[in-house]
């Protein structure tokens, strides 16, 4: 009889070829469960403060979620973590496909990397050996080649492997690290960390059984759950693109908003995926656009732009669904271009995050461009958003005349001209003239150029802000700047407090309304609480490998559930939602280490939170109160106010004792 985790980690040294692993006891797994949880105890026990997130001593993390291979229903996702290059704090990015439950195969619920290789390497683990070998012929391929290559000299289909582009190898601050040709760990710059180290690729390819302590009840929960997966499939496939559309233009005039549902969120993934949102969300006000400055009815209108971008015209060049590993939804999709200026033989569906940042953003309505683009960056290891947010930057310096065409190495950068935003990407991933200014994002951008851009630099706390307009949600303000990595959208926001139907998990937490008056959402009053529990409920599943679209369902992928069956635990929800606290303030107590203080340092762009507010658009006139919005939030959380940190009180009821060491003494 198991408990689901594998009980023990790898730790290796590149600097000196040295292997150690290490037994994690099951009152760690009790406190931290694994994937986020374990990887920010690690860091947080190992690297040293101060350590320079390009060097030896940093430690880059692959961690398993607790949940992966046990059975249940989509929880294969796996962390990636190390002091980010980008942010200055904790690094982390969250990755689907394969390669989580290849970790537990072997042997493992994470693996450690820290020193430096004199020469590219990979590691691997085979069949429980593991060797660091050379990586010569490897390095400087890209990241789809040298997953090929890898996977047939290791023996096929068993292999895993996560690896990173040239990107990653010439130090990109905004590069990832990248699975299954195309899936990615994109964000907090890890690729960066990952090419600092030498270390090419990580593969993977062991036996080891993962076992549980109740797998009939997991085979129980599984076919609840699939008997509303299933009903209304054949349904389902008959809704047409164009009803999201339609629910964006409504939505965009309609002075009453409506509560989300699952059900609506499980009928637009199993069909589209996340580019369900490509039209609606520009027609909403959710999606930025030419750099937060503009609005879709009016700068990016269905008729001329985001039309093209439907997600009917991408599902058209779907050859196959992509189902991550244990998923039942497969959102993702693997597509073939066979015409056009930019022909593509078999690539990754872009997501919506992709069409919105090479889109909307930019006024490009090139559909091709953007598969072309998201190719290109995928290969390279770059993050899209990252990207995307550092090429609309250059255009509006391009406009206001901070960059001239010289400056651009020849390249006409006006909104829209998708010929020279493919041009620029590929200076950017070769880090050739401007590309080299640019690769590392917005803020080393500005700071390079200088001459006042940094102005149209949309980022917080170095991390360039994502395809959701906190305008739109103001829950998003408080995820862009509060989140131990920040500006990142896969924390908590008041749209998901809606969709995780948290009521139905936590007796006690308030029941949003239905329907309630569109400006009744710039009302922060009472909020914060939803807010609190949703923060600490998705550290929560992403300690168990669970996938975010999970949550989205309202409360109907039976997560804690499926984790007593796996462990034998019989904790009740509020226990792991504790956990999901311990969990977010180790994270932020790295940040409060390493002398960051998230109210001051990772504040985003004030035109991202309305200031000045827009002159049109659904989203005019809208600036949202930042103080009272983080004020609230950290009130909820028991962080100080003026800091962003947990407090010493908060630290010492949650047993970290360490963390509250390392901030208070």
């Amino acid at each position: 009889m198991g408990n689901g985790y594998m009980g023990k980690v790898l730790h290796v040294d590149l600097s000196s070829g040295s292997f150690r692993e290490e037994q994690i006891a099951p009152e760690v797994y009790e406190r931290f469960l694994s994937g986020a949880g374990l990887a920010a105890k690690v860091l947080f026990d190992t690297i040293p403060p101060g350590a320079d997130p390009l060097g030896p001593e940093n430690v880059l993390g692959f961690a398993s979620g607790l949940l992966t291979g046990t059975g249940a229903f989509m929880t294969g996702r796996w962390m990636v973590a190390a002091k980010s290059p980008l942010t200055g704090g904790y690094g982390e990015a969250n990755c689907g496909g394969a390669f989580s439950p290849a970790i537990k195969r072997s042997g493992y619920d994470a693996i450690f990397v820290r020193g430096v290789s004199p020469k590219p390497v990979c590691l691997r683990i085979l069949d429980g050996k593991a060797e660091i070998t050379d990586a010569a012929h490897l390095w400087g391929k890209d990241a789809v080649e040298a997953e090929r290559l890898l996977i047939e000299e290791h023996g096929g289909k068993r292999v895993r492997v996560a690896v990173i582009g040239q990107a990653g190898e010439r130090g990109s601050k905004i590069s990832g690290v990248v699975h299954d040709r195309g899936r990615i760990a994109a964000r907090s710059g890890l690729g960066a960390v990952m090419g600092s180290k030498r270390l090419k690729a990580v593969v993977l390819a062991g036996k080891v059984p993962i076992e549980v302590h109740d797998p009939e009840r997991i085979k129980a929960l599984n076919e609840t759950f699939m008997k509303w997966f299933k009903a209304g499939e054949s349904f389902e496939r008959r809704v047409p693109s164009g009803f999201f559309s339609l629910m964006g233009r409504f939505f965009r005039v309609s002075p009453v908003g409506m509560a989300q549902d699952g059900a609506l969120a499980k009928m637009a993934f199993r069909q589209f995926g996340t580019i369900v949102t490509n039209v609606l969300s520009s027609e909403s006000g959710d999606s930025p656009v030419k750099n937060w400055k503009g609005a879709g009815y009016r700068d990016f209108p269905i008729q001329t732009h985001s039309g093209n971008l439907d997600p009917k015209r991408i599902i058209a060049r779907q050859v196959r669904k992509y189902h991550c590993f244990s998923c039942p939804m497969g959102c993702g999709g693997l597509c073939r271009v066979e015409s056009g200026p930019y022909p593509l033989e078999e690539t990754h569906k872009p997501e919506y995050e992709t069409c919105c940042s090479f889109g909307a953003l930019i006024l490009n309505n090139d559909l091709d461009a953007i598969f072309k683009i998201n190719d290109m960056l995928n290969r390279a290891g770059m993050d899209t958003i990252s990207a995307g947010v550092t090429v609309a930057f250059a255009m509006e310096c391009y406009e206001n005349g901070i960059l001239s065409r010289q400056d651009l190495d020849g390249i006409d950068l006006s909104w829209g001209n998708a010929p020279g935003v493919v041009r620029l990407v590929q200076k950017m991933i070769d880090r050739e003239g401007i590309g080299d200014v640019l690769a590392d994002g917005v803020r080393e951008a500005s700071r390079r150029i200088g001459k006042g851009s940094e102005r149209f630099a949309m980022h917080a706390g170095g991390q360039e802000l994502p395809m959701h307009d906190a305008r739109f949600d103001p829950g998003l303000l408080v995820a862009y700047e509060l989140e131990p990595t920040p500006g990142r959208h896969t924390n908590v926001c008041y749209q998901w407090t809606e969709l995780f139907a948290m009521h139905k998990i936590f007796p006690g937490l308030p029941k949003p309304p239905q329907f309630y008056r569109i400006r009744e959402k710039y009302n922060p009053a009472g909020k914060e609480v939803l807010m609190a529990a949703g923060s600490k409920y998705v550290q929560a599943a992403n300690g168990l490998g669970a996938c975010l679209f999970g949550l989205y369902l309202s409360a109907r992928l039976p997560l804690f559930e499926y984790a007593n069956a796996a462990t034998g635990w019989t904790f009740a929800p509020r226990d792991y939602l504790e956990i999901g606290e311990r969990i977010q303030a180790v994270r932020q107590g790295f940040n409060g280490r390493e002398g960051l203080k998230p109210i001051q340092d990772f504040s985003m762009n004030p035109r991202a939170a309305g200031h000045p507010p827009l002159a049109y658009g659904p989203l005019k006139g809208v600036s949202l109160d930042r103080q009272r919005l983080n004020r609230d939030f950290c009130r909820a959380m028991g962080w100080d106010e003026g800091t962003g940190l947990p407090t010493k009180a908060r630290l010492d009821a949650l047993g970290l004792a360490e963390v509250s060491r390392a901030l208070y003494g």
